[in-house]
This record gives structure tokens, sequence and C-alpha cells, in this order.
């Protein structure tokens, strides 16, 4: 038996990978198993090219606790190591001191640093208080050799009895952590996490707990509708069945397989745990690749494995490196591909699935311009008749009765069809169809949309008098002087709190209300952004301020200048009242005052 030092230019390196690794401490488990599967595989790559020769027997990694001893250990019946061997690659570590790699690493994500340096077998020691490495190489008369090292840069090396050749990793757990990782369940959990498509067999208490062969690396060709079912129950059991897939299978100018699925997504963004997850060579990296896939499509569920995505850097450069861009680039061409597949071949299909596409198709065109334009076509638009146009089609279809005197197409929307029930209605008198924009997006949409088609407006119905929702070019004259008009708003002035409205005197058709109250479409959008987080142009400029207008035209505004002072604010606020409680607003002490005096009315 002889003894060393780990080659390393600080005291000790444990401590440091304890400090900053901790948090994430559970990775450890992906490491060891992903290294027993690589020392596989290269058995079986030296065997094919005739360097390692003789039956290889079962290939497989076993996984084994052992409670009365408190052991966790991964073996396999790999390569194996020689003493020379494990001197190079485990005692030796590839960085020029453990003070740069401080320096360099304490602000990066945990994960980051893993893979670095050679650090995946000492990231054992985030759990372990000593390790024990006992190898058989392949290589001829080889003899097993057992390292072992308690946590310091102290280790010792001897000869050892194994069978067969490959490596047994043993960890000897520490008080604290023993409870958690010599629990069977938990163990099972954490290698269904990291390791349930790794390509080799992963044994754990007699069971095989991984599929080596994933549905992602086999080519389409050899799958059915079935197939694809079957392994989205596998990756999200019990979850509803999705809309379709997409299966990427892409080796040049960059290496990407996976499969995605469009999950049936309502009028949120959502926040869900099960997303699509990141592999890298079939290794489980994370859930979280809004910096690989297209941030809307980060909605989808699913698998995406390359080995060429940079997962050891920071997230800067993974942003800004040309591969993951072209990655990106790539996944959004396959979605629009697949959606315009779907509308060609069976419109009805595509309309049936629209309530959950049209979230992610929306966020995608406001996000990615490319997809923006490739979409734009295959975008629907849902009527309050519940019919569905793309809006090229709907521009089309409403251009003939609401083009304004600018030649501009003036798309009506609703944002809550039974709030603004009133509105739709009065707009369908005039002769106008309207559009429902509910979703978190739609708003902003709407700008965005006036943006891609020549000379089209969105306009909320409930924004304006409905005669000024699509202006034309006439002129209507008021009934009363401007001294009348001038009465007619001081009156109204006097019942309302002018933080809350700005009054409006206008000449409408007679026909229309009284007393209206409109959220202008300007305001709607920046109120909008607000809700979405984001900064306004112009600060915040009274946004919450609705425009109150007052028809000079309507009978009841003659009738109301005939009466007596007192009788004119009580008629105004009658119809205030009717107005207020149509937009929702009349609550409190005023909504109980008129209710008292409907009720009077019928006594």
């Amino acid at each position: 038996m002889r003894t060393g030092q780990i080659s390393v230019q600080s005291e000790n390196i444990f401590p440091i990978i304890k400090k900053f690794l901790y948090t994430d401490q559970e990775i450890f488990i992906r490491e060891l198993v992903s290294n027993a599967v690589d020392a596989t595989k290269k058995i079986q790559t030296l065997n094919r090219i005739g360097e390692a020769s003789g039956n290889l027997g079962e290939l497989k990694v076993e996984v084994k606790i052992d409670d009365k001893k408190k052991t966790l250990t991964i073996s396999d019946y790999g390569v194996g190591m020689t003493e020379e061997e494990i001197e190079k690659y485990i005692t030796q570590l590839a960085f020029s001191g453990a003070t740069e790699f401080v320096e360099k690493w304490k602000d990066k994500d945990p994960e980051q640093m893993i893979g670095h340096f050679g650090l995946g077998f000492y990231s054992a020691f985030m759990v372990a208080k000593e390790v024990t490495i006992i190898s058989k190489s392949f290589k001829k008369d080889a003899e097993v050799v057992k390292w072992n090292c308690d946590g310091t840069t102290s280790y010792s090396m001897d000869k050892a009895k194994r069978k067969r050749r490959g490596t047994d990793i043993i960890l000897h757990l520490t008080d604290e952590d023993s409870e958690t990782y010599l629990s069977q369940w938990k163990i099972k959990e954490l290698l269904r996490k990291y390791c349930r498509f790794l390509p080799i067999p992963i044994e754990f208490e007699g069971e095989t707990i991984n599929n080596p062969d994933p549905l992602w690396k086999k080519k389409p060709s050899e799958l059915n509708t079935e197939d694809y079912t079957k392994f989205f129950e596998e990756l999200y059991p019990m979850q509803e069945a999705p809309l379709f897939h997409i299966h990427i299978n892409t080796d040049f100018p960059f290496n990407l397989n996976g499969v995605l699925y469009f999950p049936k997504i309502n009028q949120a963004l959502d926040n869900r745990k099960d997303r699509v997850q990141l592999y890298s060579n079939q290794v489980f990296v994370t859930e979280d690749v809004k910096d690989v896939l297209p941030e809307f499509l980060v909605l989808l569920q699913g698998v995406v494995d390359s080995p060429d995505i940079p997962l050891n850097v920071s997230r800067s450069a993974l942003q800004s490196d040309s591969n993951v861009k072209k990655i990106t680039a790539h996944i959004s061409k396959k979605v629009s591909d697949k959606l315009q597949e779907i509308f060609k071949a069976d419109r009805e299909e595509y309309q049936n699935k629209w309530e959950y596409l049209d979230l992610i198709v929306k966020y995608g065109m406001l996000s990615d311009e490319k997809f923006a334009d490739r979409m734009k076509d295959y975008c629907l638009v849902k009527t309050t008749e519940e019919k569905l146009y793309t809006i090229e089609e709907w521009i089309n279809h409403c251009k003939t009765n609401q083009t304004d005197k600018n030649d501009e197409t003036i798309i009506l929307y609703t944002t809550d069809i039974k709030a603004q029930h009133m509105s739709i209605k009065a707009a369908q008198n005039a002769g106008y169809e309207v559009v429902v924009l509910e979703g978190p997006l739609d708003v902003h949409f709407a700008g965005f949309a006036e943006g891609k088609f020549e000379k089209v407006k969105f306009k909320g119905v409930d924004s304006a008098p409905i005669n000024q929702l699509i202006e034309k070019d006439e002129t209507i004259e008021s009934v009363l002087s401007k001294e009348q008009q001038e009465e007619l708003e001081k009156v109204v002035k006097s019942l309302v709190n002018e933080a809350s409205f700005d009054i409006k005197i206008e000449s409408l058709p007679p026909q229309q209300d009284f007393i209206s109250i409109h959220k202008n479409e300007w305001e709607r959008r920046m109120e909008e952004y607000a809700k979405m987080g984001q900064s306004m142009p112009f600060g915040d400029l009274g946004m919450n301020k609705k425009t109150l207008v007052v028809n000079s035209n309507s009978e009841v505004a003659s009738n109301t200048l005939n009466k007596a002072a007192e009788e004119q604010s009580n008629y105004i606020q009658h119809f205030l009242d009717i107005a207020l409680l149509e937009k929702g607003l009349l609550a409190g002490n005023d909504l109980e005052r008129f209710i008292q005096k409907v009720k009077n009315s019928i006594n």
C-alpha cells in the first residue's frame, strides 16, 4: 500500500466543492452514473475495433445501497482503470489551482461547474465523507486497484479483489446525508430524473429504471402515433394527451434530436413544472431551456438532445453561441412548418385545435420576427359568432362595412364578451362585426398586427360611441347652442369626479345613449403594458381615466335643460348611474342608492 497527495495548488479542494456546489448536491448521482456509462460505452468501442477481446458479458450499471455500512455504490463493467490511470485521472486535477478555480466560478451556477477540470468524480464528496474506488482494467494481467480518500488531499492506493473488469465507486455517507441518500425512494427518484434515458441499462435494487433507447434517437419513419403517445405518457404520467408532436432529427450543420409536444394550453401564461427537458447525449441537464428554445416554445413539452450545446459555460456565452442561435432558429422553423402542414392538410382540424394553439402562435409572432413572417397567414381570429378566419380573410371580409374615412379597415374587438355585451350589440345593430381578443397577449398582438398588415387598425368595441368607432366623412350638428352645451357640461361635472373621467359633450346621432363611458384605445393598450409589467413610453399619464361622453343631441339632453336646477342633477344622475352600471363601475353607496331608487319606483 502506498499513499500520496492529490495534485492541487490549494490546501484542500473539498471544502471549495461543498461550498459552491452544495445547493445542487444531488447532481453527484448524474456525474457518477454518467462516468460509469462512459466507461461501459468505451469497452464496447474497444471490443468493436478489436482492442478489447473476449466476451464482454452483461453490460449495465448497478446502483446499490448498504444500510448497515451506510454506503452507496455505483458499479460498472466497463474499461476499468490501472493504478497509473487512477493516478492520472483521479489524483491530478486538470486545472492550475483551486484559488483560480474559485475566482472564476464563484458567481456561476453550480450545475455549470460540475464537469469542469475533472470535477465530475469529485462531486461525490458533496455527499460523502469518504470515497473508495475499486477498479480492474480490461488490460491483460492488470491488477485490481483500491483507491481511498477521506475528503482531505491525502489518499491511499492498495491492491484489492474484484472478479470482473470494471469499477466500483463506493460513497461512505456522512451522518447528515445518510438518511437522504440511503433512502431507496430518493435514489430511485434521482436516477429517474437524471439517468432515465442513459444508453446503458441502469439497475437499482434489481430493477432497470431507465430506457436506454429513447424514442427521439429513432428515425421518424420507424415510429407511429401510438409510439409518440406512449413516450409522452412515459415523460408526463397522468397528463392529458397532447395535440400533436414534432420530431426533430438533424445531424447537419449541427447535431440535434428531440420530440416536442403541443399540450392543451389555456389562455394563461403558463407556469407549469413539466416543461421541455434538455439532454446532452441522453444525459439530463435541465428543464430550464429558455436560452436554447425560442422563448415562446418553453410552453411546450418534450425532449431536446444535442451534444453541440455548450452546457458548461456562462448564460451570456450560451446566449451568444452561434450553434445555439442556429438550433433555436431551426426549432422555430420546424414548429411553423408543422403548423402550416396541419393547416394545409386539414383546416378543420387546425381550427379545432386553435383555442390551444392561439397563445403559442401569437407569443411566437410577438417574439420572433421570422416566425411571424411564416405564420401571419396561419394565425386565426375568432368572431363573437364563433367563426374563425385568418387575419387576411377577416380584413377582406369586413373591409366593405368597416373602412373609415382614411381608407383604414377597422377591426373591432372585444376583450370580454359578457362585460361588453351592450357595446357588441350596438356594433352589430350598426352592421359591424366583432372579433374576440381575450387572451393575455391579444391587445399587444393587435398593435403588432397593425404593423404587419397595411391600412388596418384594431379598436376596442367599447372604446368610443358607436358612430365614432369607424369615422366617416360626415358632420353631425348639435341641436343645442354653445351656451346650452356649457350649461349641460357644468351640471355633469358637478356630479362626477373629474380625476376619474374626462368629460366630453359630443354631437352624436339622437338615438345613441345620452351618457356613455369608454376606455379609449391608447389608454387600453397602455393599461395592458402595465399588466404585463412593461414600462410605458410616456409614464402613467392618467391611464386609469375613462372618457364620459354626453350626447347633446339626445332627447334627454333637451329635457334636462328644461328642468329646475335640482331636478337637472337628479335626472342626469339617473342616466349616469345606468352608464356606470353598464361598465361595472357602480359600487358601494352609489350602487345601494341606485338599487333603492329602483325598488322605490316599483313600489
